[in-house]
């Protein structure tokens, strides 16, 4: 059998360049279309079922859809106690859309969803860009699309849907700012670079320092790869890291620069302050596991290591392509070395993505503090990007055995590793594995011969492979979206219970479920008070905000360990007549020295100066009489 003769490696025209403008009726136009209809009915079927999702987060959007204050602040209720423990831009499109449209489970998280949507379609964009292929792109955004924790992800209430979003649109930037020198007049690429900069800041402003983990990858890939001199590329990179400070600075300093007397207590700090916020809970601490105020760590947040992402928690999220994309990443940069404009640009969307999932992976894996499963979605876009690109690049490069070699051992790693990954769902359609072992294997077998097969065998065979490689995560992608998820720890896949469900008092990781004669205890009179009711927790206090739309005064923020309230200024508060009700059984007040927290001190005062009764099944005090 003769040997294929294959296209140039290097194109005439620039991989971006875009050609003849196709037919509205065009595949080149359908097929994106379809990925993002596909997607967006993915996202968005069946939404309500999970309710509040995260109730945390959900009051805090109920809170800023009521009052322009917490709207800014992030707080928690709309009276302005705490706020939220993360800087509030992911709040902000939810808030806006339960403004105009009422709050219910569908304003909450159709934005999110659409922020999905806008990444799957970034994302693509990207990957077009930088292969010239349609393929690729479409490639990249179904993959995308159906990872199973990107698709918990965007039918949920965490920050992390908008993180993500913003991240791939930084990525995007560099990648134009790195093609404008190449392809453009002079000049140019500084807006797109200054633009990568403004959205990583705005991505601080949506879940703080995790946002810095792509600014490696970003500067490298221009300081290396962009085609103007050395002291202009440090300047434009000096102007783009302006952007991200002032992008993700004002608020932080509009918040440090006020006096606290006239803004609520700042969530998950123990002085109330958002730059102890920024550099110890949410930010070093999360690496050391040094995190005051927290709960668990010490080791309580799952075995760090390298195979960490792998792992029985973690990899059905995410791990499905994960060995693929560094298989096809490494060797596709081999592949892609060279000059001209389309082997750069190959280079540096390589560079870009590669360095994404290498840091932000590493950082996962080694991180001591607190660490979820579902944080794992910043690295969906990567790995996504990766097997697309690297994956284009061997294809085109097939006659050559080491290509072709990595195919094949891309696919077959991918086999192996989607075998043990559904086995670990146990009874769960234990014929999938079987069938996708089957496929896998063979379709690598042939790729490893794939130069001498005919074309149309040849795409029969990459058809194969992609059906094995992605039958796993589509099938975890939708039982993800038919269950419905609550609670502060969701994970993807068919072993997902909804996380932590509610209970009628509420916890420090659940939501509270009043019953239909708290609820109307707690709306009695509510004109008359700052705060309806009290509870230890946000999650706790989050519930009977959300039943009754007033606002409930979080104790101890979402651990039930910050000091806000202290003892003396709660106090003050039920003397001065503004919180009606206490609601015992909430959140334990922070661990092991729950016993010292503010938040155990004024459970213990109230259950002393007030009479106890309990209403469905639920312990209340009423605080409406003062201090006795």
């Amino acid at each position: 059998m003769t040997t294929q003769t294959l296209p140039p490696s290097v194109p005439a025209t620039p991989p971006h360049s875009p050609g003849p403008r196709p037919s509205p009726w065009s595949r080149e136009r359908l097929a994106p279309a379809g990925l993002l209809a596909g997607t967006a009915v993915l996202y968005l079927w069946g939404l309500g079922s999970s309710g509040w999702a995260n109730p945390f987060y959900a009051a805090a959007v109920q809170a800023g859809s009521e009052s322009w204050q917490a709207f800014f602040f992030g707080s928690s209720d709309a009276a302005n106690a705490i706020t939220v423990d993360k800087t509030p831009l992911a709040l902000w499109p939810m808030a806006l859309s339960v403004r105009v449209f009422g709050l219910s489970s569908w304003s909450l998280l159709v934005p999110q969803a659409l922020e999905g949507v806008a990444t799957v379609a970034l994302l693509h964009a990207a990957v077009r860009r930088t292969t010239g292929s349609a393929a690729a792109g479409l490639l990249a955004g179904a993959t995308l699309a159906l990872t199973p924790v990107a698709v918990l992800m965007f039918r949920f209430d965490n920050p992390d849907a908008l993180l993500v979003l913003l991240l791939v649109g930084s990525a995007y930037a560099t990648q134009r700012a790195i093609e404008t020198t190449r392809f453009a007049e002079p000049g140019r690429p500084l807006p797109w670079l200054a633009l990568a900069g403004g959205l990583v800041g705005l991505a601080f402003l949506t879940k703080m320092l995790q946002a810095f983990l792509v600014l490696p990858a970003l500067a490298v890939a221009y300081a290396v790869l962009a085609a103007v001199p050395l002291r202009r590329r440090l300047g434009h990179l000096l102007v783009a890291l302006a952007t991200m400070v002032l992008a993700g600075g004002w608020w932080v300093a509009i918040v440090e620069l006020r006096p606290a007397s006239s803004r609520p207590y700042i969530g998950g700090s123990q002085h109330n302050s958002i730059l102890e916020l920024t550099l110890g809970y949410n930010g070093f601490g999360r690496l050391t596991g040094d995190e005051t105020g927290s709960v668990g760590g010490n080791g309580g947040w799952g075995e760090t290591g390298i195979l960490r992402m792998l792992g029985s928690e973690i990899g059905g999220q995410v791990a499905w392509l994960l060995p693929a994309a560094l298989v096809l990443g490494v060797v596709g940069l081999w592949f892609a070395r060279g000059r001209g404009p389309a082997p750069r640009q190959v280079q540096a969307g390589l560079v870009i993505w590669l360095g994404w999932l290498l840091v932000t992976g590493l950082t996962f894996s080694f991180m001591a503090g607190i660490f979820h499963a579902y944080y794992t979605v910043a690295l969906a876009p990567a790995v996504a990007a990766l097997v697309a690109i690297g994956a284009h690049t061997l294809w085109r490069h097939r006659a050559s055995l080491v290509a072709s070699g990595g195919l094949a051992f891309a696919t077959a790693g991918t086999t192996a590793l989607a075998f043990v990954l559904l086995d670990r769902a146990g009874g769960w359609h234990p014929w999938l594995k079987y069938a996708v072992a089957t496929l896998g294997f063979a379709a690598a077998l042939m790729l490893a011969g794939v130069r001498h097969l005919p074309r149309r065998a040849g795409r029969a065979v990459a058809a194969t492979a992609l059906v094995a490689a992605l039958a796993g995560p589509t099938a975890y992608s939708l039982a993800t979206a038919a269950s419905p998820h609550t609670g502060s720890i969701p994970t993807a896949g068919p072993t997902t219970q909804g996380g932590f469900g509610g209970s009628p008092a509420g916890g420090l990781l659940d939501g509270s479920t009043p019953g239909t004669g708290l609820t109307a205890l707690l709306e009695e009179d509510a004109d008359s008070f700052t705060w309806v009711g009290a509870a230890v927790g946000s999650n706790a206090a989050s519930g009977y905000q959300l039943a009754t739309g007033e606002p409930v005064m979080a104790i101890g923020g979402f651990n039930g360990s910050d000091p806000s309230p202290t003892l003396g200024e709660f106090q003050r508060r039920v003397a001065d007549g503004e919180v009606h009700w206490f609601i015992a059984g909430g959140g334990t007040g922070g661990g092991p020295n729950a016993s010292g927290s503010t938040s155990t001190e004024i459970a213990a005062w109230v259950a002393a100066s007030f009479e106890a009764r309990t209403v469905d099944g639920v312990t209340v005090y009423d605080l409406s009489p003062g201090v006795q």
